[in-house]
């Protein structure tokens, strides 16, 4: 593994306490983790059930729409389809709401900590216009996740939101919120944690998990998300990581609060491709 990258642990840490927003485990939501999740290879379509209930098992939602950052992000989880293949319209009104989400964390210390730190490295625009714009191409801009295909993805999408493909794969969907909003719906069907070396299973107060889910008639054997931030830390943090390289595949070892975790971005020319953690001593995504 490589070695722990203590600037961006550093800036990280600035950032967890900086998140005012973050829900607190067992006060704003509560999670039951159940059963360690069995053996599943990507695309299969039935997998042993090892937790008969929701993740989730409540969260306040008066919290989550109290809290612009939250109300802004949920605006936009519905203004996707899903199917890889499937051209993407971006209607007027999804356009404003991308701008309100972006001006709502652009007021955030999380955000402001990341900008600080990008114009030392000379990686972002001084004037928070130029930077939101910056953040639009880097989240928003339509690409087409396969060469040929037409405009069907797009960072914010893939991570946050989540993607089929062929109706057999699960891509991204590395968000709390919408997993939280699709098992009240009960489109998502949680399967088990997956555990971490030298802990046998999630406590109810961790705040960085590997989950086994199926949606949409697929399965995803692991994936790693955080549990309980604000929208605005995961941008901040997956935006830094991806302005800082080059490379197509990134990964960061870093320690978050007693969370060591490694931290992938995939680029998709100047777009993310998607973004998650993985705890570390968990099997890779």
């Amino acid at each position: 593994r490589k070695a722990l990258n203590c600037e961006l642990s550093k800036l990280f840490n600035e950032m967890w306490d900086a998140d005012v927003h973050r829900l607190r485990p067992g006060k704003d939501y509560t999670i039951d983790v159940q059963g360690k999740a069995g053996p599943a290879q990507q695309g299969d379509s039935a997998v042993q059930d090892n937790a008969a209930r929701h993740l989730f098992h409540n969260v306040s939602e008066e919290r989550l729409r109290s809290i612009k950052t939250f109300a802004t992000f949920i605006s936009l989880l519905d203004n996707y389809e899903t199917s890889t293949g499937v051209a993407e319209v971006v209607t007027p009104e999804e356009i404003v709401e991308n701008n309100c989400f972006l001006d709502a964390i652009l007021a955030t210390e999380v955000m402001r900590l990341a900008h600080d730190y990008l114009l030392k490295k000379n990686l972002a625009r001084p004037n928070l216009a130029d930077f939101k714009h910056q953040l639009y191409d880097i989240w928003f801009q339509l690409y087409a996740r396969k060469e040929g295909d037409r405009p069907d993805s797009c960072g914010f999408e893939h991570v946050f939101v989540g993607e089929t493909r062929h109706g057999k794969e699960i891509l991204g969907l590395h968000n709390w919120v919408q997993f939280y909003l699709q098992e009240k719906r009960n489109q998502i069907d949680y399967k088990g944690y997956v555990a971490r070396k030298n802990k046998t299973r999630p406590d109810r107060d961790d705040q960085v998990l590997s989950i086994q889910f199926s949606w949409k008639g697929s399965v995803k054997p692991v994936g790693g998300t955080f549990i309980g931030v604000s929208p605005e830390f995961e941008f901040a943090l997956y935006t830094v990581i991806f302005l800082l390289s080059e490379e197509r595949v990134t990964r960061e070892t870093v320690k978050i609060n007693e969370y060591e975790l490694q931290m992938v971005v995939w680029r998709h020319g100047h777009h993310i491709g998607t973004a998650y953690p993985v705890l570390f001593s968990t099997t890779s995504e």
